[in-house]
């Protein structure tokens, strides 16, 4: 279907969060959707498109959720930018406004904002089998009467009336543009004043746009500096004060719609005590409530780790046996090198995180589909607030538990801007899985077993600290950021608790489905030719150092009468030195050398880059040992490691403490780079994020090292 123009028709969908508007989008589009951006901002766009059973096809729009076009986060905010620009991008021709049948009087507020923009407009009631299941009856006739507009009773969870609403819009499509209606507010004479004078200097025609238009003209991306201007002297000159107008109409709006509510809605006189209510003496509690949240997070963070070995090592090894087979069959040559090493290991690197991000996003998805997560939000957001966060931070930060990266992508949750992106950016303190062979390396190297009140051993007292200190950065950081940054959104808590009920299986899937994509093609191409640098600087060296290094290796392993396996470990020694890396390295030595760090470790850190983890294949390298996994032998090899200028231990218990530290605070992880970039939209927090944590972890590596020196 499309317009005199040739364009395809649009729908938009427009709904209160928890409305269950993205299960009735996976119901209309199915596979035929794809998610993206909102130009300039990370906010996500769902499109699909809606086929009829006539043949016909629109193009379905899924909007955030929203409370009303006064809007509070930046979600909010792009639905009224785009419903206050005709010319926009995705400003729809129609809509489908979702509702809870429960909770009706809640969600009307919106629904008549949209009808006085004058498009047609219908509306869903969804969730209309669970309203019964309560004794609530909706006369959707009567309610269809009273506002205007067709309206269709739904169950997304069910499947249920999803072709008749398929109709209905089919029809509401095929008459438009539609009759005009009354508008359902009627404008004060001082914003009508303000509308008609805003809606003449932008050339539009609604006033009820207009009206929008004048009261965000400070933000909003489309108006053109002089526009602003123009709009600012038409509100100073009739005296225009917003905030007051926006709760007025808000009152007047809620008189006329809750009479509706009233004659549509039958209520039972007295609700039962529901399952929802019992749940919620529980998992609400002023104390059982922490305490079951902490127990489910972790079993979220136990099944991530659990789920996710036996997928990642045969993703690991599937690569490593690809590796070998190519390396036999393909001549020895850089670019042969070029392959296995830089371009399926940054492969690697990739692929071998979609097993925890599909099962975070499909635990954390489950919880939310059953209704938990808004209880999480309620229980949190006064505390995590005194940290510049909310609620659905925590969520974020337990699962960074397991891996910053599905951790970072979890926070697109969080509405407003400020605590999103201090999520974002302190999530990475919370120790993960890969920094656990770098803690295991370093405390078995240099923390002695001795036992502290006949339990608890100093090793793994040093290995729990390490998580505390993320913690305790993760916090304190957040409460700096909080004062540092400004932002003119303001936060509160207003989230509706829905029943809980089984969870759309088909959203759910579609929903990790589109999480993984995202990962593999946004921060996958970022990731992959990082890798690719990364396997450059160790590959080449200046000069003729590396086939130096070749000859060198070679004939002190003559000398020493080694075996093939030991002559080759030490010629990848040599080179590695050799190398544009190695030549880093011993540039950084002055640097790290105040943290008790020698060269080699310079190399470590500059290679584990790629990920934490790398550092103990780095050293097992440096120090000559074939297997990384050969962690005795390497504790030994480091153990006797001496700088070359006094002859001195490097590995001390000040060195190893002082390393811990680093990597507990270092952002030591492009991955984890490459999606705060892609999350905050530039890269400027991320090497923001970069430098801050860099220059902590080394003040703190450096205090460490002075403490126990």
């Amino acid at each position: 279907m499309r317009d005199a123009a040739g364009k395809l028709l649009s729908v938009a969908l427009v709904g209160n969060p928890n409305s269950g508007k993205s299960t009735i989008f996976n119901q209309l589009t199915g596979l035929r959707q794809k998610t993206g951006n909102f130009p300039g901002v990370t906010v996500d766009i769902k499109e699909g498109r809606l086929r009829f059973p006539s043949g016909n096809e629109a193009l379905l729009t899924d909007l955030p959720g929203t409370y009303s076009l006064y809007p509070t986060s930046s979600d909010e905010k792009i639905v009224a930018a785009v419903l206050t620009n005709p010319v926009d991008a995705h400003y729809p021709d129609a809509i489908v406004y979702i509702a809870d049948a429960t909770h009706l009087e809640k969600h009307l507020l919106l629904l008549t904002q949209l009808l006085d923009l004058g498009m047609p407009v219908l509306l869903a009631l969804n969730m209309s089998d669970m309203a019964a299941e309560v004794g609530i009856k909706v006369n959707a006739t009567r309610l269809s009467e009273r506002l205007g507009i067709p309206v269709v009773s739904v169950s997304g969870r069910k499947g249920e009336n999803i072709q008749k609403l398929i109709a209905e819009i089919e029809k509401m499509l095929l008459s438009l543009p539609g009759q005009p209606r009354k508008p359902f507010y009627t404008l004060t004479e001082q914003e009508k004043y303000v509308a008609e004078a805003a809606c003449l200097n932008l050339g539009i025609k609604n006033l009820y746009q207009g009206l929008l238009i004048a009261h965000h003209r400070s933000w909003l991306p489309f108006l053109s500096g002089p526009e602003e201007a123009i709009l600012d002297t038409i509100v100073k000159d009739k005296d225009f004060v917003s905030l007051r107008a926006q709760v007025d109409e808000t009152l007047d709006r809620y008189d006329r719609f809750i009479p509706i509510v009233q004659e549509a809605v039958h209520r039972p006189p007295q609700f039962p005590s529901t399952p929802t209510d019992r749940i919620d003496e529980v998992v609400t509690h002023r104390w059982l409530g922490p305490l079951v949240f902490f127990a489910v997070m972790l079993l979220i963070f136990q099944a991530i780790y659990d789920w996710s070995e036996t997928p990642m090592n045969l993703i690991e090894n599937g690569f490593s046996n690809l590796n070998v087979w190519l390396k036999e069959r393909l001549p020895e040559h850089w670019t042969t090198d070029l392959l296995t090493d830089g371009i399926l290991a940054g492969l690697s690197g990739i692929l071998v995180f979609i097993p925890q991000i599909a099962i975070l996003f499909f635990l954390i998805t489950l919880l939310e589909e059953v209704g938990y997560m808004a209880r999480v939000v309620f229980m949190f957001d006064k505390t995590m607030r005194r940290f510049g966060m909310n609620g659905r931070s925590v969520v974020s930060l337990i699962s960074g538990g397991a891996c910053a990266v599905p951790a970072i992508m979890s926070s697109r949750t969080i509405g407003n801007w400020k605590e999103r992106l201090i999520t974002t950016m302190v999530t990475p303190f919370i120790s993960c899985s890969a920094r656990l062979p770098v803690y295991a390396v370093l405390i078995g190297l240099a923390v002695p077993a001795h036992r502290v009140f006949g339990v608890f051993t100093l090793q793994s007292l040093t290995f729990g600290s390490m998580y505390v200190l993320g913690v305790l950065a993760a916090f304190a950081s957040g409460y700096a950021m909080k004062k540092v940054l400004r932002t003119r959104e303001l936060s509160y808590l207003a989230i509706e608790l829905p029943v809980y009920r089984m969870p759309h299986w088909k959203n759910l899937w579609l929903t990790v489905w589109e999480k993984v994509s995202a990962f593999v093609i946004g921060a996958g191409k970022i990731i992959l030719v990082i890798s690719i640098i990364l396997w450059a600087l160790a590959r080449f060296g200046p000069g003729d150092a590396m086939e130096q290094a070749v000859q060198q290796a070679q004939t002190e392993a003559l000398a020493r009468q080694m075996n093939e396996t030991a002559t080759n470990d030490l010629v990848a020694a040599y080179k590695l030195e050799a190398s544009y890396a190695g030549f880093l390295g011993k540039m950084i030595e002055p640097v790290i050398r105040p943290l008790g760090y020698d060269w080699k470790i310079g190399i470590a850190i500059i290679a584990s880059f790629a990920a934490r983890e790398v550092f103990v294949g780095t050293m097992s390298t440096i120090y000559s040992i074939g297997s990384s996994e050969d962690d005795v032998a390497l504790r030994a090899k480091m153990k006797a490691a001496t700088f070359e200028d006094s002859g001195a231990p490097v590995y001390t218990l000040a060195t190893a403490l002082s390393l811990l530290v680093f990597y507990a605070l270092a952002m030591q992880c492009m991955s984890t780079l490459a999606v705060v970039a892609r999350e905050t939209g530039t890269w400027k927090w991320a090497f923001i994020q970069f430098i801050y944590m860099s220059l902590l972890a080394y003040l703190g590596a450096w205090a460490v090292f002075n403490l126990f020196a």
